[in-house]
């Protein structure tokens, strides 16, 4: 009778463990697991009161924090889910005369990838100059067909950040960037992708619950300054091009902020630790994946505390990642304690990122408030400091209010040990979700 061999699973468990080891050494185990930098927010004078984003010194303060100017004349317009978005950004990309950038981390098979392709083919067709630049880890789900059919029309299509093992340090950096523009004239921004969970209401038969914004003026080149950074590491192709820039007398005050990892302190965490420090009445904040570390809650904490009223919304149990929602959790009954007011989004997934500041300040971009957006990927926003602008994000915010469910102190404290278990795993992970 034949002798079967013994798998060596010992060997086999110690040579996976070495491996895992080697690779770790390889990138840096500190590269992976590093937070933010950003522990306080100071002013200079001797009050050490940090300004206020009611005070005119706060545009040039956000500029010097996020290295991100400010400027007048811009039009910004607020659009709801793929409902509010779509029929207008295609009806945008149609209008183009001499050049598409697009920048996308999320790309799916379906209807909305089939009538981006349509367009973007057509468009090239007609002699305009199409750039697509897709994130390598979030658009795997791109066909190559589609790609194949891009690069035969013309259409310049580049991955970002490939997986290679000369770059593996740089792997876990995505660009989870979203940005179009069109003739450097209009721009838009969000958290949308090219997927159809993203069309709908936001509301009702599974569709995604989203913010957009679409703008024009001097913001459009902030956005052209960051894909070009982009492209430029992707292609090893620098864009120079004969820009110009469009104002708009009655604009509002507005910067695209192109936020990368660094070694030390990113605009992503300085703009979101300047704009809590900088409320004075109210703070409201949508944002899909909650799960910063304690400096930021300890951020949140103190400004309930000095009387603002901080009210947060985030997934309920529709999310798409229940590790970040638990993670999230955990800090709960810190916040809860503090005076700020936690909702929970209800009817499907949310997936906003926005912030709006005393009705004045505020935000729309693809930054979630997590490690991850903050110390680690490439990220964007559009900030806008306009009462206009401001109050319509108040309005859109409260309203959503209407479809969440207000977390308690007391009904938080009387959930399961199982839940409280997940949360503490899950905040083991919180640096890398």
């Amino acid at each position: 009778m034949r002798r079967i061999p013994r798998v060596p699973w010992a060997r086999i468990g110690r040579l996976v463990l070495t491996g895992c080891v080697l690779l770790l050494a390889f990138i840096g185990l500190l590269t992976l697991t590093r937070g933010t930098a950003v522990r306080h927010v100071r002013g200079i004078a001797v009050d050490g009161v940090p300004v206020a984003v009611g005070e005119p010194a706060f545009a040039l303060a956000a500029a010097m924090a996020t290295n991100t100017p400010l400027t007048r004349g811009n039009r910004v317009e607020v659009r709801l889910d793929g409902k509010g978005t779509f029929t207008q950004l295609w009806a945008d990309l149609r209008s183009a005369q001499s050049t598409i950038a697009l920048q996308m981390y999320y790309g799916q098979q379906g209807q909305v990838g089939d009538k981006l392709r349509e367009i973007l083919l057509e468009r090239a067709a007609a002699g305009v100059r199409v750039f697509v630049l897709y994130d390598a880890f979030g658009a795997q789900g791109i066909p190559k067909a589609s790609l194949d059919a891009y690069r035969k029309a013309g259409v310049v299509a580049a991955p970002f950040r490939p997986f290679r093992l000369s770059s593996l340090h740089l792997f876990q950096n995505r660009s989870h960037v979203r940005g179009v523009a069109i003739d450097g004239k209009i721009g838009w921004t969000g958290g949308f992708g090219i997927d159809d969970k993203w069309l709908g209401d936001g509301r009702s038969n599974g569709s995604w619950r989203e913010t957009n914004v679409r703008f024009e003026g001097p913001a459009v080149i902030q956005l052209l300054a960051g894909f070009a950074a982009a492209w430029t590491e992707a292609t090893g192709n620098l864009f120079t091009g004969r820009p110009t820039v469009s104002e708009y007398p009655d604009g509002a005050v507005a910067g695209f902020l192109y936020a990368t990892p660094t070694l030390g302190s990113t605009a992503a965490e300085r703009f979101m630790a300047l704009s809590i420090a900088g409320a004075r009445k109210t703070l409201y904040i949508t944002n899909a994946y909650f799960a910063p570390d304690r400096n930021f809650i300890e951020l949140l904490v103190a400004a309930a505390r000095r009387g603002v009223d901080v009210r947060l919304l985030t997934s309920g149990e529709s999310t798409d990642v229940d590790t970040v929602r638990y993670a999230g959790r955990a800090w709960y009954g810190m916040l809860l304690s503090a005076g700020v007011r936690v909702y929970e989004w209800q009817p499907t997934t949310l997936h906003s990122k926005t912030m709006v500041v005393d009705g004045l300040w505020s935000a729309i971009g693809s930054i979630n408030f997590d490690n991850r957006s903050m110390a680690l990927n490439d990220e964007s926003a559009l900030m806008t400091l306009d009462g206009k602008v401001g109050a319509e994000m108040d309005r859109l915010f409260l309203d959503d209010l209407r479809l969440a469910s207000e977390i308690t102190a007391d009904a938080f404290r009387q959930r399961s040990w199982f839940q409280k278990i997940g949360e503490w795993g899950a905040g083991l992970f919180r640096r890398v979700l």
